[in-house]
């Protein structure tokens, strides 16, 4: 798990970014390859799943395992990607 100090940086260092470019620089510096696909891979499965899409629909139409998409469900029964 990630220590409070360093999540409350990198929160402030995500708020401090001014625009998309600042953002992607910042992103394709931080994250791997895989990271850049597997993180819009998941906001993918919550928006899906806020649509009421199925969850082994969602699985097949987006090449993930069940558990992937399971884990989205449990976080939004949590009450989080309110957002989103």
């Amino acid at each position: 798990m990630v220590r409070n100090n360093e999540l409350k940086t990198l929160i402030d260092l995500f708020l401090g970014i001014k625009n998309r470019e600042e953002m992607e620089d910042f992103l394709l510096g931080i994250l791997t390859p895989k990271e850049l696909e597997e993180i819009p891979m998941r906001l993918s499965i919550v928006k899906m799943l806020k649509a009421g899409t199925p969850q082994h629909e969602i699985a097949e139409k987006l090449g993930v395992g069940i558990a992937t998409v399971t884990r989205g469900s449990k976080e939004l029964q949590k009450g989080r990607f309110k957002g989103v």
